[in-house]
């Protein structure tokens, strides 16, 4: 009989329940759902307060937003949608939860826009003249992704984080792509 090293064995013990719940999306999504009693992580519930009011597009063109892309989407993975920035925020070089620096919304046949989410956005130059520690930027905790130049947006080397707060996202709140959002709608204005 062949015998295990005991740290190896609570390792493979310990392990096994990561990577079934990991490998099992209906695990992961109850995950998700047991983050809050409202059924999501507590950032999407901070972004939802702090963007009620863009839902109506009207209100977040009036407070300055302006279109940053047309309706971005993939060829397999879903769609983003439209990105408003608010300038300012962009090139602040912080991330504050309250405070995206994009919000998303998708186009609908009759052509109004609907928010389905958010975009936290951060230039690596900004971040890393603000923060010389060389820590990376994070939102309430979750680490932002770096997007490396060149990229298909045009701009300099940034780190984001998309927060889906107004649409649900089978592959999670803060996967980039949503497959439940579309682009199919858009008008060619």
């Amino acid at each position: 009989m062949t015998t295990c090293p005991r740290p190896l064995l609570f390792a493979a013990l310990l392990g096994l329940p990561l990577l079934v719940s990991a490998a099992d999306p209906a695990a992961t999504d109850s995950a998700e759902r047991a983050l809050t009693s409202r059924g999501s992580a507590p950032l999407v519930e901070k972004v939802r307060r702090a963007t009620t009011e863009f839902k109506n597009l009207s209100v977040a063109l009036n407070e300055g937003w302006v279109a940053a892309t047309p309706c971005v989407s993939g060829p397999t993975a879903g769609a983003m949608g439209v990105h408003f920035v608010l300038p300012a925020r962009v090139g602040d070089g912080e991330v504050d939860g309250d405070e995206p620096e994009a919000l998303i919304y998708e186009p609908l046949a009759s052509g109004e826009m609907r928010l389905v989410g958010v975009e936290f956005i951060v230039i690596a130059d900004d971040w890393a003249s603000k923060h010389p520690d060389g820590a990376a930027p994070s939102v309430d905790g979750h680490l932002m992704h770096f997007v490396g130049e060149p990229n298909r947006y045009g701009l300099p080397a940034f780190y984001e984080l998309h927060v889906w707060a107004w649409e649900r996202n089978p592959d999670g709140y803060f996967s980039d792509w949503n497959k439940l959002v579309t682009c199919n709608k858009q008008t060619a204005d």
